[in-house]
């Protein structure tokens, strides 16, 4: 009897995940993950990208839409506000790493061109996107990782997570068998959201500050 199953019906991306090579190899081969049912709808993988030797590395949640049509993490609003947050507090951002948990889009349409609005990602599909990160922690090797807003918190630190309960504060945790240190923050998508724009941008600023002192 032939099997129907797909291999994204296995929700992980491990069996597409290269043994060898760096993080070309890597990002060549996450444009073939089919590691979860997100690829189907989504343009194409959005694959971390930045400092090979970053001392931090910036993980948020998922591409949007800007990032999933034009290939790269965080280049539509909330990377423009990311890259000043960072300038100020200290950090400048090409010496830094940056990616997603989930490397391809989640969205919602009401109907073909019409705007694509962003869902967030399940634990399951976090779960399957989780060996395309773990690698990358294992090729840049960071120093701190920088995490933005709760989805990629509960992707690294389990469902319990809550970014207001710990943002601004350094964390050390067992990340995918590498100790790491970590300094939560509110995803920079939610500055842009917020009714105090200004004060949600200080707090951001004031977060990656923490890490700056973190790293010495």
């Amino acid at each position: 009897m032939v099997s129907t199953t797909s291999p994204e019906d296995a929700y992980t991306a491990e069996p597409f995940v290269p043994a060898r090579g760096g993080l070309p190899a890597l990002r060549k081969a996450a444009a073939g993950c089919r590691g979860c049912p997100l690829y189907r709808d989504a343009t194409q993988t959005v694959f971390g990208t930045g400092d090979p030797h970053a001392r931090v590395m910036l993980v948020g949640e998922q591409p949007g839409d800007q990032e999933d049509r034009q290939g790269k993490p965080f280049v539509g609003p909330a990377g423009k506000l990311l890259d000043r947050a960072l300038a100020e507090a200290g950090i400048e951002p090409e010496h830094t790493y940056v990616t997603n948990a989930v490397k391809h889009f989640k969205f919602t349409q009401a109907e073909p061109r019409k705007r694509r609005i962003h869902k967030s990602p399940t634990l399951r599909e976090m779960t399957a996107c989780g060996p395309w990160l773990a690698k990358e922690l294992a090729l840049v090797e960071p120093e701190l990782i920088v995490v933005l807003g709760a989805t990629a918190g509960k992707a690294l630190l389990g469902s319990s997570f809550r970014v207001t309960q710990v943002r601004g504060t350094v964390l050390e945790e067992e990340i995918h068998g590498r100790r790491e240190r970590l300094v939560p923050t509110v995803h920079p998508s939610a500055v842009l959201r917020a009714d105090d724009r200004e004060a949600a941008y200080r707090g951001l600023v004031a977060d990656l500050e923490v890490a700056v002192r973190a790293l010495g």
